[in-house]
């Protein structure tokens, strides 16, 4: 969804759309999603900015970060971006930068492409960690196997040796 900004001056746009993660050109090996993504919120224009806000959800197999068993998850992500004209962006090196710089771009067009904001909202909010339950043991490091199935033979306590020199360090 292309939001042309010459159009919306001094005033705010609502969006509500939904989108197929094919169209989005999300590609990730552990993500999944079970349906389609549904984004809404508003766009406001201001001179020298353009703020972007909104909601959104979506339903997902996320592998678990353990022993990588797909996990379901209803992914909800509230978010506001902010973009303005390269002119306004401060470029200096040594300006210190505060934290709500980090959710602001340069736009130099006059159209804005949700469907780019919207990607990246997603693939900036997944959870870094997600595990199929708390007490997951995860892949057994030696041979792979589920150690949530089963309790293989192998030996965990080996010390790789290239850190043998620190077991006897003592402080």
């Amino acid at each position: 969804m292309i939001i042309d900004l010459t159009q919306i001056e001094g005033t705010s746009r609502p969006f509500d759309f939904t989108i197929s993660h094919e169209d989005l050109g999300l590609d990730e090996p552990n993500l999944k999603f079970l349906g389609d993504i549904v984004a809404s919120g508003e766009v406001q224009k201001q001179i020298a900015q353009v703020n972007v806000s909104g909601r959104i959800t979506a339903d997902a197999e996320i592998d678990c970060t353990r022993c990588l068993k797909p996990v379901e998850q209803s992914l909800t992500m509230d978010f506001s971006v902010s973009f303005v004209t390269p002119e306004h962006f401060a470029t200096d090196k040594e300006r210190e930068i505060a934290g709500e710089d980090l959710d602001t771009d340069v736009i130099d067009t006059e159209a804005l492409d949700l469907k780019d904001v919207i990607r990246e909202q997603i693939l900036l909010n997944l959870p870094a960690q997600l595990f199929c339950r708390p007490d997951c043991k995860g892949l057994c490091p030696e041979c792979g196997a589920d150690r949530n199935l089963i309790d293989c033979d192998c030996d965990l306590d080996r010390t790789d040796p290239r850190w043998a020199a620190l077991k006897d360090f003592r402080s």
